[in-house]
């Protein structure tokens, strides 16, 4: 169970309140914090829970392999969520024709039972002082994970038919995935993350994704939404273009808020105030693995600073701590937090 301070950061801030400090929501891929909070424990998720327990995170979505250095050039193999593996060395379809005929695999009602069943297992794990956030695609990333950007912009154009059947096929299990989280009511939070953007930029075009991604995210959504599960939403990138069209169409926040990507957290919270639950936005791409421990701190509290006040905001990494960033900038950034993050804001 969770403990109900953590509890109540969590929950005043989703719902825009401020609580005892700004809740934390993370996610680490990082060796050097491990070895640092856990370098006797042999089982790995037993180590990583001591690291979120340790650093205070109140929330995540997970946590990556943290490779040391020497696996470095080793193979690695990815997870499989709903039954499709996500990072593919060769794409399924690899032509126009392969798109007419490819089906794609779906998932059975043991393997959702099993998904709701490892999620309740972390939460678990994690508790009492971490929230485990489940979470899973919508469906538009999945279909081009299955080709490629290349043949998948190609086949937009020459056979959107095809694109379009198998994407609302994976959407359809997604949807069952979100459906089975409501029922067992897994969580407050659910999470989905599918990237559509890169820095000051949509990968597509606005239309195509109002089209496509927005629909296949607003069915996600919907069964969630209706037992009142808020939903965050995940995509790397600058977003602002469809931003609007995905709060209409159900979410609740946003993640991760890349400040190079163009994402001004400052202007969002003006814009969208008690709209839109702020997640993320230090830069962990310079700033974190490459910055001081005192620029690291600047940059935390100007987050704060910016976002912070009125509840609203889960404050973390503009993605996740990766396995450059040091570890006296993993501890600078979270001790700010602890340190600067109490209600009431006086930065």
């Amino acid at each position: 169970m969770l403990d109900k301070t953590v509890e109540e950061r969590i929950m005043l801030s989703l719902n825009h309140q401020e609580g005892d400090r700004v809740p934390i929501w993370d996610y680490l891929d990082n060796r050097g914090i491990y070895e640092y909070f856990a370098k006797d424990e042999n089982d790995y998720t037993k180590g990583m829970i001591k690291v979120y327990h340790g650093l205070g995170i109140d929330l995540c979505r997970g946590f990556g392999s943290s490779f040391a250095m020497s696996d470095e050039g080793k193979s690695n193999d990815h997870g499989v969520v709903s039954g499709r593996t996500w990072w593919q060395t060769k794409y399924p379809i690899q032509t126009l024709e392969d798109l007419k005929t490819y089906e794609p695999g779906r998932i059975t009602q043991e393997q959702i039972d099993s998904w709701v069943a490892y999620n309740k297992r972390m939460q678990e794990l994690l508790d009492p002082y971490t929230m485990y956030v489940p979470g899973i695609g919508c469906g538009f990333h999945a279909t081009y994970g299955l080709m490629g950007l290349e043949l998948f912009s190609l086949a937009t154009y020459y056979d959107r038919d095809n694109v379009e059947r198998i994407m609302w096929a994976i959407n359809e299990d997604n949807v069952r995935l979100s459906r089975a989280a409501a029922e067992s009511k897994l969580c407050p939070i659910f999470f989905i993350g599918d990237d559509i953007a890169y820095k000051n930029a949509v990968m597509f075009s606005p239309d195509f994704l109002r089209e496509t991604f927005v629909e296949c995210l607003r069915r996600t959504i919907e069964p969630v939404k209706n037992v009142g599960i808020k939903t965050i939403f995940h995509s790397d990138g600058y977003v602002m273009p469809v931003l609007d069209d995905m709060i209409e169409a159900g979410i609740d926040g946003l993640n991760p808020i890349e400040p190079l990507a163009g994402m001004d957290i400052g202007y969002l919270k003006k814009r969208y105030g008690k709209n839109l639950v702020l997640v993320g936005n230090v830069d962990c791409s310079q700033v974190l693995p490459l910055g001081t421990r005192e620029e690291v701190i600047e940059a935390t509290k100007e987050c704060i600073k910016a976002a912070s006040h009125g509840g609203g905001h889960f404050i973390g990494s503009s993605s996740e701590i990766v396995p450059a960033t040091p570890v006296e900038n993993i501890l600078a950034f979270y001790e700010t937090v602890h340190k600067y993050g109490r209600y009431p804001i006086s930065l």
